[in-house]
């Protein structure tokens, strides 16, 4: 599946040397990948949603502010971003701007998102602008997803559409653009899994990606990791459903780690630094509530990003993030969107790993680490 089997369970952080050599020699870099959100607003009440846990004060993105953040992003050599993050960017009024300018300043631009606004009209728009599109898609059948994602019935009706759409739109027009599905799976939704790899092979994205449900350092949504176990079955049947052109990938390394890190320290926040839908600048998501504001950095919407990046207090809070003094098994969430990378990074510190540039060919959304 063009590479994307090897790509959605690891990082890609050792294709980036430029920057590995500056983190090496101490000196103060551009991250590679910002993940974000335009709004921490939602259309959609997912039973799993992490955000209920990052809210923070902040303000409303407008699309001047991302106007000279994305100027400062491809400026300083921010390589790639991806609206995901704590919000529903597509009901951002800079949505469609967004995209499209992020693309003619030559990054690569990422979406996740319920779907439910991505409409034929704004697919044609944003899908030539996107290295991939992600769909939040926890159920295959319309109640359940339903009761999972908490809105109506027809939403299930709607997104589908909207996935067929993605999919025509981009064979018509010969995109490549990279569609695909993610369920997060929390071990009561077991029953989903199989019924959402069946609908993916009847709509046809390019993959689903089954994956963990992250929770907080106090486990707050709940989430029994050991429980994962009793789905492994389910979970392998789903994949023997891949064919050439649709891939079901399982985040094993995850599901297996059942919540836990091996590593204390945190090294990977300055090459995937977080942005909340506030505008607040944070190493990390499970770092946005108001209770961690020791970690807060700024806002882009009162700051130049670049001043941000390369001030003293973004590296205050870099540097104690990788020292003694914090401690990613007790004063951080689950398995965070740095965790692949920060295992490299800690197998290198501790001697037990290199850092050495990989051989053969880069792998396909290399700027998404």
């Amino acid at each position: 599946m063009n590479g994307l089997d090897k790509i959605l369970d690891s990082s890609k952080i050792l294709w980036h040397q430029d920057r590995l050599e500056k983190w090496k020699r101490g000196e103060r870099f551009a991250p590679i990948t910002v993940d974000m959100s335009l709004t921490q607003a939602c259309n959609y009440s997912c039973v799993f949603c992490y955000a209920a846990l990052q809210e923070n004060d902040g303000f409303k993105i407008s699309e001047d502010v991302m106007r000279r953040f994305l100027d400062d992003c491809a400026e300083i050599g921010v390589k790639a971003i991806s609206l995901v993050s704590d919000g529903e960017s597509t009901i951002s009024p800079a949505f469609k701007f967004t995209v499209q300018y992020g693309h003619a300043k030559g990054i690569n631009m990422a979406v996740g998102s319920n779907g439910f606004l991505l409409t034929k009209e704004v697919l044609e728009d944003i899908l030539p602008c996107l290295t991939y599109l992600r769909f939040n898609f926890s159920g295959g059948e319309r109640e359940r997803y339903a009761q999972i994602m908490g809105v109506k019935e027809s939403s299930f009706d709607q997104v589908c559409q909207n996935i067929r759409d993605a999919m025509e739109i981009k064979k018509r027009r010969n995109l490549e653009c990279t569609v695909g599905m993610q369920m997060v799976l929390m071990p009561d939704m077991a029953d989903q899994i199989m019924p959402l790899a069946k609908l993916g092979k009847e709509l046809r994205p390019d993959y689903l990606v089954i994956k963990h449900c992250s929770d907080d350092e106090k486990g707050s949504l709940g989430v029994k990791y050991e429980e994962y176990r009793k789905t492994y079955d389910l979970l392998e049947a789903a994949e023997a459903l891949s064919d050439e052109e649709y891939l079901v990938k399982v985040k094993w390394s995850k599901i297996n780690a059942e919540g836990q890190r091996d590593y204390e320290q945190c090294y990977g926040a300055p090459f995937i630094l977080q942005l909340s839908g506030t505008g607040l600048v944070a190493p990390c998501g499970p770092l946005f509530n108001e209770q961690y504001k020791r970690y807060h950095i700024g806002n882009i919407c009162d700051e130049s990003f670049k001043d941000i990046v390369f001030g003293d207090r973004y590296w205050e809070v870099m540097k104690e993030l990788g020292s003694d003094r914090f401690n990613a098994k007790t004063m951080c969430g689950t398995l965070c969107l740095q965790h692949k990378t920060n295992e490299v990074l800690d197998k290198f510190k501790k001697g037990e790993g290199s850092l050495d540039k990989p051989e053969g060919e880069p792998p396909v959304h290399l700027n998404f680490v």
